[in-house]
């Protein structure tokens, strides 16, 4: 005959091996002295009471099916406000497997490329909109059937075995003898002996080369499109619309970077190791620009045509043309006159890198009173640079050559640079615009110039 706490210990081991298969039998039937209540706790719970007093509570787990089978739409993400539409770019096709905000496709605007990423790990399941079309913010894009784990990555393929190589034979080999000097002439064939010849009908004619097709030789002729993107054709617009709006003039000068050069050459470790930024040419023609335009405003100023008015501005944002293999984008340094030169080497590499990796924002390129495109990086000596509408003026660097050069009355090799002032004859002058180029001469020329504001 059991006792009573050894049949409870007996049934409690039942019970627990019942919990692990999925069955219960205490909900079924109840043991002397043994009760199951309702947890207070837990809605899923219930209390093993022994006696009238509470042993232990189990709590009941109601499983689902895993998250990773769900299918999700990814819409369009919210575009900035002057942007109302833009061209899908498909990096992913149906099938591929995806790893959490890898990049799916990229929406193509006016200004700028905006990527879309995966919110999950998944599956591509369909593309909502063909490659190249036109979508609006919220604009289903793809369905993606998530994933529990992150896509493995493929590991490189071991490379084979290799033979070993073969030891190059040594120098101490003794080298082949070398071929006995002729003393004597060579026989000469007897005439008697006329050389063998075959009947004309015994010469079998060879097959002639297959005759190439035209087109697949040398100097082919042949030619391919492709669609221009938005960005593109939205350069084009604005440059156009420049030519048919402003009365665009040029004005040319040189510079002498010697002392320029000599400055960077000086101080760019120093620079580095403080402010960890490499100094750069940029920095000071765009912080010369900024003390000629405060000279100058008219120069930072523009036409409402709606109005008929001239808009001044007391504040002075600097476009920075940057060529990217999708187009030219102008990212804008703010409030350059209050920043020194540390503040615009910062600036120009911060948006520059955002260029390179197409991760600028409208907001990096909204705006700007007056930009500065610089064509030297290319190899340019000479251009006449196009007015970013809305604006009135924009200067052109080119790049830096040994010239000679007559100073002091004595003819010197100079590292010299050209630069052009295009800018609005509708509403600035050629006198203002000859003291402004003038004035950024002399303040890369002479640096002393910023300093003392001369």
């Amino acid at each position: 005959m059991l006792s009573r706490s050894r049949c409870v210990s007996r049934a409690f081991s039942r019970s627990l091996a019942a919990f692990q298969k999925g069955n219960c039998p205490l909900g079924r039937r109840s043991l002397p002295g043994v009760s199951l209540c309702q947890g207070p706790s837990y809605p899923d719970s219930r209390k093993i009471v022994i006696n009238n007093s509470s042993v232990f509570s189990v709590r009941f787990f109601r499983t689902t099916a895993v998250c990773k089978d769900d299918v999700i739409t990814v819409n369009t993400p919210a575009f900035a406000e002057s942007v109302t539409e833009g061209d899908v770019r498909w990096e992913k096709a149906v099938g591929d497997t995806v790893a959490e905000d890898e990049v799916v496709c990229e929406i193509e605007t006016d200004k700028t490329s905006v990527q879309v990423p995966s919110p999950a790990n998944g599956v591509i399941e369909a593309l909502l909109v063909p490659d190249g079309g036109k979508v609006e913010g919220g604009t289903p894009l793809f369905t993606l059937r998530k994933t529990g784990a992150a896509p493995a990555k493929a590991k490189p393929a071991e490379a084979p075995a290799t033979a070993p190589k073969a030891e190059p034979a040594t120098s101490t080999a003794p080298p082949p003898p070398a071929a006995p000097i002729p003393t004597q002439m060579p026989p000469v064939p007897s005439p008697s002996q006329p050389p063998s010849t075959k009947p004309v009908s015994a010469i079998k004619p060879t097959a002639a080369p297959p005759l190439a097709e035209p087109g697949s030789g040398k100097g082919v002729r042949s030619e391919h499109r492709e669609k221009m993107n938005r960005m593109r054709q939205r350069i084009a617009q604005r440059l156009k619309e420049a030519q048919n709006t402003c009365a665009m003039l040029t004005t040319f000068n040189e510079i002498d970077m010697s002392n320029i050069q000599d400055m960077r050459a000086r101080h760019k470790d120093a620079f580095l190791k403080k402010h960890n930024l490499k100094l750069g040419f940029m920095s000071a023609f765009v912080k010369a620009s900024a003390f000629a335009l405060q000279e100058q405003p008219v120069i930072n100023a523009v036409i409402d045509d709606a109005t008929k008015e001239v808009v001044y501005r007391d504040y002075i944002d600097i476009s920075v043309a940057v060529a990217t293999p999708r187009g030219l984008v102008v990212p804008v340094i703010r409030n350059v006159e209050t920043m020194n030169y540390a503040d615009i080497e910062r600036t120009i590499s911060e948006l520059g890198e955002k260029a390179r990796k197409n991760e600028l924002a409208i907001e990096d390129m909204d705006g700007g009173t007056f930009t500065i495109s610089n064509g030297g990086v290319f190899g340019s000596l000479f251009g006449t640079p196009i007015i970013n509408p809305p604006q009135s003026a924009i200067l052109g660097m080119h790049a830096i050559f040994d010239r000679p050069v007559a100073v002091g009355g004595k003819v010197e090799v100079r590292p010299m640079m050209f630069v052009a002032l295009t800018y609005d004859h509708r509403l600035i002058d050629g006198r203002e615009a000859v003291t402004f180029l003038r004035k950024i001469k002399a303040a890369v020329e002479d640096p002393r110039v910023l300093l003392l504001d001369l």
